[in-house]
């Protein structure tokens, strides 16, 4: 049996990028000021990087889910030139009331606040959830790593301190999130 690895899961946008409220081009990403530095950070610790994020602008028929691949590979590409690798993104088109396209008129489990997402990661990637962390910067985002163990922490607690690696370590020692 291969070791299982730790891994850090992101939200999209407002976590990593700026929300601009349904993307609908990739001229309009703009990465958050000190997530750059904030990932780089996590990755020296040893942690594997994973985005996880609800794309319901698919259900609602404002974008494609090739909008949304070729968006995550322009962000792949971004964090990849500052040495920044993401695993894998993981995303869900589907909406349990509000879609127009029928396909993805559905209640998953992949749409967060369900951990189907997470879970299919830590399938694929052998990932040990407990000893993972989720970041986010709504609710939706924290109770998702909360229900299937994982640390889970507003994202603005970590990029608009200047954290260091101390600080770090006493907020993920702590149970639950802040």
């Amino acid at each position: 049996m291969y070791k299982k690895i730790k891994a850090a899961f992101f939200d999209r946008d407002g976590t990593l990028i700026k929300d601009v409220s349904y993307l609908s081009d990739v001229k309009q990403i703009e990465v958050l000021p000190g997530i750059i530095k904030f990932c780089l950070f996590l990755q020296s610790l040893g942690y594997k990087l994973f985005v996880i994020t609800n794309q319901s602008g698919v259900a609602r028929g404002y974008f494609d889910e090739q909008f949304v691949e070729k968006t995550h590979q322009y962000l792949f590409d971004i964090f990849k030139k500052k040495g920044i690798v993401f695993e894998k993104f993981y995303y869900c088109p589907h909406h349990p009331i509000d879609a127009v396209i029928k396909k993805f008129l559905i209640n998953c489990s992949c749409r967060k606040p369900k951990p189907g997402l997470l879970l299919k990661a830590a399938e694929e990637f052998n990932i040990d959830l407990k000893s993972s962390l989720m970041f986010g910067d709504r609710s939706v985002d924290i109770d998702t790593g909360n229900t299937v163990g994982c640390k889970s922490f507003y994202i603005k607690n970590f990029i608009i301190n200047n954290f260091n690696k101390i600080e770090f370590e006493k907020m993920i020692c702590k149970k639950g999130s802040l």
